[in-house]
C-alpha cells in the first residue's frame, strides 16, 4: 500500500495528513514536539466533528480516515514511506537536517517534499546524497479544502520524483501546477500587485473602501484590503518583506509604509477585530480605473514570471484562480482587456511614478512594444 509521511503536525501538516488519508492512503505522521504527536488525532477528530454532526461525513468514514493515520515518534520510523512531506518551521537549516535524516531511512526512490511557501527548494537540496528526489509541494491553507498545490522543481529535480509526487497528489483530489523554484513560486509572487498597487493607490489618496469596492464590482470575491484583513496585515507584511528581500528590493515588490503603519498600530484585521476595512464591508462601486490599474500590474507580474521559464500562462491563471479565488487569471485579464490597454496603463503609471517606484511599471517582454 502506498504510504505518505508527514512531518510537522501543526494546522498545515495535520491538514496534509488528512488530505492523503481521505484519499485512501496510509499516512505516517510525526512532530518534534511530543504534545503535538499526542494530541494530533484528537485535534483532527475535533476539527471534523462538525461535518459529522451536519451529516456531511459519516461517523464510520471518520473512523476509517483516522485509522489510516499512524503517529510515530520520529522520522526514523518512516522508512516505508513513498513520499515524505515536511511542514515544519520555515528555517532552512531545520529542513535540511530533517531531509538528511529522512535520506538515511527511506528507500532510494522515495520522494522528499517541502511544503515551504518562501524558501528555495534548491538550497534545501544542498548536501543531500540524492538531491534529484527533492521537490516542493506547496499546499494552501486549509489543505483539505484548497484545491491548488504548487509543484516546485529545482534545477536538479528528477522527472521520476516529479511524476510520483504529481500522481499521488492528484489522486488526493488536488490540482497540481508546476512552477519554478523562484521566490514566491506562482501565487505569492503574482499576487503581490493585488495588494501592492492597492497600497500605492492608498498612498495617492484613495480610500481602502473605494479600492475594494471597485474590485468587488470587477468580480473579485474580496478586495485587496479585505483580503489583507482576512489573512492578517502582519502575515501580509512578512510575505511582502520576504519577497522584496529575495528580489533585491526591486520596486515591483516595494514595501509600502501604510502596511508597516497598519501592523505597528496592532489593527491586523479580523483576528484583532479591526483592520484596513474590517469590520466594514464596502458596497461594490464601479470604478474601472482602479480595477484596470490593479489588473494591469497583475498581468505585468505574470509576464515577468513567464519570461523566467518553468511555468505556462494556463498554469499561472489556474494557480491564481484556485489559490486566491480570483475570478480570472492574469492572461485571461490580458485577453479581455487587450494588450494595448494594459500597456498604455503601465506606460502612464511609469511616467507618473514617484522616485521610490521608478522601474515598477516597466513592461514584461511579452508586453513591450
Amino acid at each position: 500500500m502506498t504510504t505518505i509521511a508527514v512531518i510537522g503536525l501543526g494546522t498545515m501538516g495535520l491538514g496534509i495528513a488528512q488530505t492523503y488519508a481521505a484519499a485512501g492512503l496510509a499516512v505516517l505522521a510525526t512532530d518534534a514536539v511530543p504534545k503535538a504527536r499526542e494530541t494530533a488525532l484528537d485535534r483532527l477528530r475535533a476539527s471534523l466533528a462538525p461535518r459529522v454532526r451536519s451529516g456531511k461525513l459519516a461517523q464510520a468514514d471518520l473512523e476509517t480516515l483516522l485509522a489510516r493515520i499512524t503517529v510515530v515518534d520520529g522520522p526514523e520510523a518512516m522508512g516505508r514511506a513513498d513520499l515524505a512531506i515536511e511542514a515544519v518551521v520555515e528555517r532552512i537549516e531545520v529542513k535540511r537536517a530533517l531531509f538528511a535524516a529522512l535520506e538515511t531511512v527511506l528507500a532510494p526512490d522515495a520522494v522528499l517534499a517541502s511544503n515551504t511557501s518562501s524558501l528555495s527548494v534548491g538550497a534545501m537540496a544542498e548536501g543531500l546524497v540524492r538531491p534529484e528526489r527533492l521537490l516542493g509541494l506547496h499546499f494552501f491553507n486549509p489543505a483539505p479544502v484548497m484545491k491548488l498545490v504548487e509543484l516546485v522543481a529545482h534545477p536538479g529535480t528528477g522527472a521520476a520524483a516529479l511524476e510520483r509526487a504529481r500522481r499521488l497528489t492528484e489522486a488526493a483530489g488536488k490540482t497540481v501546477i508546476p512552477c519554478p523554484d523562484r521566490p514566491g513560486f506562482i501565487v505569492n509572487r503574482c499576487a503581490r500587485p493585488f495588494y501592492g498597487e492597492a497600497l500605492a493607490l492608498l498612498e495617492e489618496g484613495r480610500t481602502a473602501a473605494e479600492i475594494d469596492a471597485a474590485m468587488l464590482a470587477a468580480g473579485y470575491a474580496l478586495g485587496p484590503f479585505g483580503l489583507i484583513d482576512l489573512v492578517g496585515a502582519d502575515i501580509n507584511l512578512a510575505a511582502t518583506e520576504s519577497l522584496a528581500a529575495a528580489m533585491q528590493g526591486h520596486p515591483r515588490y516595494h514595501v509600502f509604509e501604510a502596511l508597516r503603519r497598519q501592523v505597528a498600530s496592532g489593527d491586523l484585521g479580523r483576528k484583532t477585530g479591526r483592520g484596513f476595512l474590517y469590520p466594514e464591508t464596502p458596497d461594490p462601486a464601479p470604478d474601472d480605473a482602479v480595477a484596470l490599474r490593479i489588473e494591469a500590474t497583475l498581468v505585468n507580474e505574470a509576464g515577468w514570471l513567464l519570461a523566467e521559464g518553468g511555468t505556462t500562462p494556463d498554469g499561472i491563471d489556474t494557480a491564481l484562480r484556485l489559490g486566491l479565488n480570483f475570478p480570472r487569471g492574469p492572461f485571461q485579464i490580458l485577453a479581455a482587456r487587450g494588450r494595448e490597454q494594459v500597456l498604455d496603463r503601465l506606460e502612464r503609471l511609469a511616467a507618473q511614478a514617484p522616485v521610490h517606484l521608478r522601474g515598477r511599471y516597466r513592461p514584461a517582454p511579452m508586453l513591450a512594444r
